[in-house]
């Protein structure tokens, strides 16, 4: 996400307190992988994409994160074999992930097998492979192949693992973005959307039970914030949000997102699985219009997220609680198509330069590296955005593609929102608005009904970042937004 919203390398996720299997596992798996952050122990991860063609060699990142950092996890968006050796005896924990395109082979048994004899096998223990995810924000993609697999995929791929006697050792989990959230505000009110909740998260939460493997959301508080909340979800000072139905107050913006999780899953009945952060994080530059999107938000927000998550506060609803927490992203990545902020999540420049300090350098480590706030210039033409305008009280708002998005990824977007069961029927031949008959039209339409039907929340106008929010009312001779 970010992504939630990312295209190839994508997110960090939320609360990653993943149980490693058997109870004495767990222990020395904590043991061996627990970091401190200002004295308090907690779990801290890095998502490590490779959209760039000006990155070092795994190896070489491998070793600064061993020698350098604290950081003591790794997440990556594919399962290469140069990288998954790069971190072989170094003990830090990594996550290897399927691609979204092999899921429906994945639920071939025969493939599955094969897939951790060719990526898995050949690296383990050497490397501390700890867990393999199917994925990424799959609901997201409104391919209902890849829906309809992704549980069945899980499931044989655990199964892969009971074989090789690695299941103990390995856990099997999927991202997902916010988007599977048809309600969140107040957090108390979070629930799944209708027809996913039943017939594949229930499912899909019922298997993560019984491998004792956590549920992992890609929370971004960049794709929700304004002008008037920046503070909230940066975790400054400010004056809170209140829940009425549970009288609790939330003083950021994660906690509310990471509630709202907590709360659609209490529903389904699993209140007690363990939810990990795979991303998150804030890009340091971004494009002039936008607000709080330079190196000393971004330095705020993740060293505030890293005290917060390891801090063992919890959130209003899940109290007394440390999250393992993936940052997005290790590196910039100057191919991610999209705005300048794609570009710019990263912890690090490609010369392993921090970007801003947060504190995870080690102290020999922080005193020899200098930091470098120079951005690197853009190495595609990013999509033009329409500004982000700070709401205005009172003023009614519609989502609409941005200038410059490309069509396929409309046509997605028509895809997905349609195939929820919302009303498509205006923009269907002979609709009010099936006229002009362009996939940029047709696509305004369904976006925005997706933006009204899940209370106008910013990051639901988001769509891979093709979508904008506008205080110009769309509407047109009998075609009503």
């Amino acid at each position: 996400m970010p992504k939630h919203h990312h295209l190839t390398t994508p997110t960090i996720m939320e609360k990653i307190l993943a149980a490693a299997t058997s109870f004495f596992s767990t222990v020395l798996l904590l043991l061996a992988t627990s970091i401190f952050v200002t004295g308090v122990e907690g779990t801290i991860g890095v998502n490590y994409g490779m959209v760039a063609n000006n990155l070092p060699p795994p190896a070489k990142v491998a070793h600064f994160l061993l020698e350098s950092t604290i950081i003591n996890r790794v997440r990556l968006f594919d399962a290469q074999p140069e990288t998954i050796k790069a971190f072989a005896h170094t003990g830090i924990a990594v996550t290897v992930t399927v691609p979204n395109d092999q899921i429906p082979h994945l639920t071939k048994l025969s493939f599955a097998q094969q897939w951790l004899k060719t990526y898995v096998q050949p690296h383990f223990p050497a490397t501390n492979i700890v867990r393999i995810l199917v994925g990424n924000e799959v609901l997201s993609t409104a391919n209902k192949l890849l829906i309809s697999s992704l549980v069945p995929a899980m499931q044989t791929l655990h199964t892969a693992l009971v074989g090789a006697s690695l299941d103990r050792r390995i856990q099997v989990s999927t991202p997902h973005s916010l988007g599977i959230l048809s309600s969140s505000s107040p957090p108390s009110t979070g629930k799944f959307r209708q027809g996913y909740d039943v017939h594949v998260l229930k499912p899909l939460l019922s298997f993560l039970k019984s491998t004792n493997s956590p549920f992992m959301i890609n929370p971004y508080p960049y794709f929700g914030y304004s002008a008037d909340t920046v503070d909230y979800a940066l975790f400054r000072p400010n004056s809170g949000v209140f829940d009425e139905n549970t009288k609790l107050t939330y003083t950021n913006m994660l906690d509310a997102q990471l509630d709202a999780v907590f709360s659609a899953v209490k529903l389904l009945g699993f209140p007690n699985i363990e939810i990990v952060i795979a991303e998150t994080g804030w890009p340091s530059r971004g494009d002039s219009w936008q607000i709080a999107v330079d190196p000393e938000s971004a330095a705020a927000y993740n060293r505030n997220l890293l005290k917060h998550v390891t801090s063992g506060a919890g959130t209003p609803l899940m109290p007394k609680r440390t999250f393992e927490t993936y940052i997005f992203a290790l590196f910039n990545e100057n191919l991610k198509p999209g705005p300048t902020c794609e570009r710019n999540f990263g912890l690090f420049q490609p010369d392993m330069t921090p970007v801003y300090d947060i504190g995870i350098l080690r102290s020999t480590a922080r005193s020899s590296i200098p930091v470098n706030p120079t951005p690197e210039p853009p190495a595609v033409t990013p999509v033009s955005p329409v500004p982000k305008l700070p709401p205005r009280k009172g003023a009614k708002r519609w989502c609409l593609p941005k200038r410059g998005a490309e069509v396929e990824a409309l046509q997605s977007n028509i895809d997905y929102v349609c195939g929820l069961g919302l009303d498509c029927g205006p923009i269907q031949e002979n609709g009010p608005c099936f006229l002009p008959n362009t996939v940029r039209a047709h696509a305004a339409y369904a976006m925005n009904l997706y933006y009204h039907a899940t209370g106008k929340n910013d990051y639901d106008c988001d769509f891979k970042h093709t979508g904008s929010i506008t205080e110009v009312d769309p509407s047109y001779g009998k075609c009503k937004y």
